[in-house]
Parts: structure tokens; sequence; C-alpha cells
């Protein structure tokens, strides 16, 4: 496990995801999900182009979709793993939000957030 992937806790949460790229569209299993990518089930007919960013929609709630540009960093035992790339202001705060309510920590939050930035 790198550095990196450490900084970062990760969420297991059931929610609606699609990914996309292009003209290819897949609903996904999520399993779970960070301030700095996700992780999901490899869905069956997979083409995804790994040296193309991929959008990914998480909908963490009625009006509480995040919304993310990401590219696939590995794909292995039926799981795709993406790091996001770009995401933007309603999107973080919806995801900062979810991440402060499981870490129940406001000091974790706080270091992954200045993880993320720095």
């Amino acid at each position: 496990m790198t550095e990196e992937r450490r900084r970062f806790k990760r969420i297991a949460f059931d929610a609606r995801t699609e990914l996309t790229q292009g003209d290819n569209r897949w609903e996904v299993k999520l399993l779970d999900l960070s301030l700095k990518g996700l992780l999901v089930e490899r869905p069956a007919g997979w083409q995804g182009d790994p040296a193309a960013p991929f959008q990914v929609t998480v909908q963490l709630g009625e009006d509480a979709p995040v919304k993310m540009e990401t590219e696939l960093k590995h794909d292995n035992d039926g799981q795709l793993g993406f790091q996001c790339t770009h995401i933007d202001l309603d999107s973080i705060s919806h995801l900062r939000r979810l991440v402060e309510l499981n870490l129940g920590d406001e000091a974790e939050l706080e270091r992954e957030l200045g993880a993320l930035v720095g």
C-alpha cells in the first residue's frame, strides 16, 4: 500500500454510481469512497480505456450528487480503483460531509483535507 493511499480513510458506502467515458456508460457497484477517489466492482462488458479520463457520479442523496473526473489507477481482482483528478465545489462539500459523518473525528478530517490540498 502506498503512503498516499494510507492518508485517506476509505468509507464503505452503498450509493447509485455511474461511470462514463465518451459514449460509454456503466452502472457500477460502489465498494468504498474517500476524499481522493473510489473503488467499484468491475461491471460486465467493461471496455473502458485506462488512458482516458472517466466521469463518475455518486448519488449520495436525492439532492447530493458527487461528480468528479477520475483516472483509472488499478484494475484487478474484479475491482476498479479510480483517483479523483477534478471535483467541483458542491461535490467536494457533499463528500466532505459524508467523510466527516463517518470519521467522527474532526482532527482526522482536517488531516485528510490537508493531505488532499497539500
